[in-house]
């Protein structure tokens, strides 16, 4: 089954040419079909790059999905046309009385700040707490694994000596979770990042489980609540020229970029990328949504709680 977009989005034009299978809210609507509603607060910069990544993974499954934008009030985009906010975009406080089978919390470029001094601190704390009554599952990725691991329970940050920047092996630490269901042992995942989170602040908790984790990159995913929160610390939604395309950019502007590890071809940035990451990216996000958020939300969305 396809995923239900708001007409006209830009990403839908992209995923057709690769041959994925999206359709709009006008022929969605004469379906009668109660597709899972999965929202996406978007907090990246280059805000149709990421809506493009997430869509094209969320397609890789049978269930019809329906997506929803959300935005904050407390930030305004600079990167991304005041028009397409206003198209595809809705307030977080429009949207804080709906109820939503999945929820998506996006990476932003803030995580060399201290959380409180973050401009919209007060109005994303108010979204993870809304999201525990409101929604069946959320993934929270990057800066919003940070954020979201110190905010519901208290695991601090940590700045790194130099940026965490590539494609690293990653193992998996509890196989027999839904999560890893059709996963081998170790997978890659890409991460770009300046701050860390410490296993020891998460191995021995009740509350928490280290489910994922890597020699080079540390800590990579932690499951709460049963699978209800998922904290991913890198970005298995990448495309492939992601970080390409980062590296080039902060290559002519900084003399401190390191080149991003186990990403081109014979480590050399005239090759294009090597993708590693892309078939356990969309087992994850397939898993994902049958085993946490289809197999788990109530078929009357109201009785989430």
């Amino acid at each position: 089954m396809p995923l239900t977009l708001p007409d006209r989005l830009p990403a839908i034009d992209i995923l057709k040419q690769e041959n994925i299978f999206v359709m709009d809210n006008s022929r969605a609507h004469s379906q009668d079909i109660r597709p899972l509603r999965i929202a996406i607060l978007n907090l990246m910069p280059l805000k149709i790059t990421t809506e493009t990544d997430l869509i094209r993974l969320l397609s890789n499954t049978p269930l019809q999905i329906e997506i929803s934008f959300m935005k904050l009030k407390s930030h305004t985009s600079k990167n991304t046309p005041i028009e397409h906010m206003m198209q595809f975009y809705r307030d977080f406080d429009v949207m804080r009385q709906e109820k939503f089978d999945g929820l998506i919390i996006t990476g932003a470029p803030v995580e060399q700040m201290e959380f409180e001094k973050v401009g919209y601190w007060n109005e994303i704390t108010e979204v993870f707490a809304w999201a525990r009554t409101h929604v069946t599952s959320t993934l929270y990725i990057c800066w919003a694994a940070q954020a979201g691991l110190y905010y519901h329970y208290g695991v601090p940050k940590y700045p790194l000596a130099k940026k965490m920047f590539g494609i690293f092996s990653q193992r998996t630490l509890q196989s027999q979770l839904p999560i890893f269901r059709g996963f081998d042992d170790s997978f890659m995942m890409p991460h770009s990042r300046h701050t860390e989170i410490k296993s020891n602040d998460i191995i021995g908790r009740s509350d928490l489980q280290l489910i994922a984790d890597s020699e080079e990159s540390g800590v990579s995913i932690v499951m709460g609540r049963g699978g209800r929160e998922f904290f991913i610390t890198g970005h298995l939604e990448y495309a492939p020229n992601t970080l390409d395309n980062e590296y080039k950019r902060d290559a002519g502007i900084r003399t401190d970029v390191e080149l991003p590890r186990n990403y081109y071809r014979d480590n050399n940035p005239a090759n294009p990328p090597v993708v590693t990451w892309r078939a356990h990216a969309n087992l994850f996000y397939n898993n994902w949504v049958n085993y946490y958020v289809y197999q788990e939300t109530p078929y009357d969305i109201s009785k989430i709680e």
